[in-house]
């Protein structure tokens, strides 16, 4: 990649796809200037070091993370588009909740315009600011926990090698104390078909809206 080419969206969308495949800690700007064919010198350009890279990178994830403006939508309708926005982030970028561990995520233009945009919407719903805040975090958290906790086989396990791993783990669940663990031996058998992802993240989605619903609903 030529010097005139190296945009800051550039060098952030690299680092995201080594942050991805690899983990947080093999992105060094030593291993990035090497990805992108220049010197660790022209990186310095746009991140002078390795926490305004990082920062970058949930910058540039979040730059979609919008509330909607469309003041004909209900606040619940506009909370799921966010929700969903972030959720399907996350599913594409599985390094942004370790990077939002990683630094302080304030720190960035469109993490904090998402947080103004949905404190906002949540006061719509009848939230104080201060409530809405408590809102907006437990909705991070819980879209981070939904993506964790995808069902199905764990990150690295080959396509072709996910119908043996669901064997073994129903074959592991079918063997436990049935006296014990009852309800655990019925789990097992949702482990013979590739789980539904889009009935498991729309069901994830209800839930945190639900919550946030009946919060709402307590308060007027």
């Amino acid at each position: 990649m030529t010097g005139d080419r190296l945009t800051k969206a550039a060098v952030a969308d690299r680092a995201l796809r080594l942050a991805d495949e690899e983990g947080l800690e093999a992105v060094t700007v030593r291993r990035l200037a090497k990805e992108l064919g220049v010197t660790p010198m022209a990186l310095y350009w746009h991140f002078k070091n390795k926490e305004e890279l990082l920062l970058g990178m949930i910058d540039h994830l979040l730059a979609d993370v919008r509330a909607d403006a469309d003041t004909d939508a209900s606040w619940q309708k506009r909370l799921r588009r966010v929700i969903e926005t972030v959720v399907g982030v996350m599913r594409a970028h599985p390094s942004l909740p370790l990077l939002l561990h990683a630094v302080d995520k304030t720190r960035t233009e469109s993490f904090n315009r998402a947080t103004n945009d949905t404190l906002a919407l949540l006061g719509d719903a009848g939230f104080t600011v201060e409530e809405g805040y408590w809102v907006a975090t437990y909705l991070l958290n819980g879209c981070m926990g939904a993506v964790s906790g995808q069902p199905g086989c764990p990150p690295g396990i080959p396509a072709d090698q996910e119908p043996e791993w669901r064997r073994q783990r129903r074959v592991q669940l079918e063997s436990m104390p049935a006296h014990r663990f009852p309800m655990m031996i019925r789990l097992a058998e949702s482990y013979r078909d590739e789980p539904d992802t889009d009935r498991y993240y729309t069901f994830a989605v209800d839930l945190l809206i639900a919550g946030v619903e009946a919060m709402a609903a307590a308060k007027r």
